[in-house]
């Protein structure tokens, strides 16, 4: 098995993911970013060796998206379709063996992954969030440190849950929202909205993103 990985994006997110990787055995061979002031330096130890353009678009080696923005992560998987991509799990973190976990998805210490729990491609959960019995989170979202879901709720695609927000059982948010840092959910969220506060309250709707290119311009 290759275990040489390649990280797509830097920052304080990187790091994260990279100790992780490297808790798991993975060794991370270069990082790659956009902003040219990190060009030459390092991250972990880890060299920043270029541009994301400068990866090949056929590139299909193993690979991980360093970057916690759910919007251009997305745009990044969409870059490079024959990557391998890298699904990690701390070995801090406890994922029930009932619960599954996708392609690209990191699973970052201290979380607690409960039964029939399934967690989408391409999801971060981030430090010490938890995620309750029969939940399902969609692809693309990322739950912050501290996030609590109760059991048996649907987080959509591309959901972003802020730093220790929490849902009761059985609601929904739905795709492309964003919960800010300490809301409470205490019934379903439509698609596209950010909502604030204990219990949150919509404070802002987003355009119906068409494709990826509309969701970067949004």
């Amino acid at each position: 098995m290759n275990t040489q990985v390649h990280i797509l994006g830097a920052g304080g997110h990187a790091a994260v993911l990279i100790a992780t990787l490297e808790a798991k055995g993975f060794t991370v061979a270069a990082i790659y970013d956009d902003n040219p002031d990190l060009l030459n330096t390092t991250i972990m130890n880890v060299p920043v060796r270029g541009k994301v353009c400068d990866l090949p678009r056929d590139f299909s080696g193993p690979a991980a998206v360093g970057i916690g923005d759910n919007i251009t992560r997305h745009t990044i998987v969409n870059m490079f379709p024959d990557c391998q991509w890298v699904s990690a799990v701390h070995p801090s973190a406890v994922v029930d063996p009932s619960a599954t976990i996708g392609i690209g998805t990191v699973v970052f210490a201290g979380v607690v992954v409960q039964p029939r729990s399934v967690i989408g491609n391409h999801v971060i959960l981030n430090t010490s969030c938890s995620v309750d019995h029969d939940c399902v989170v969609g692809d693309f979202c990322h739950l912050a440190p501290g996030v609590r879901l109760a059991g048996i709720v649907t987080v959509e695609e591309g959901v972003f849950m802020g730093i220790a927000s929490s849902t009761i059982p059985q609601t929904k948010v739905g795709a492309w929202s964003t919960v800010g840092a300490g809301g409470v959910v205490i019934r379903d969220l439509p698609p596209r909205v950010t909502a604030v506060g204990v219990p949150v309250r919509i404070i802002k709707r987003h355009p119906d993103w068409s494709d990826n290119t509309s969701l970067i311009n949004s």
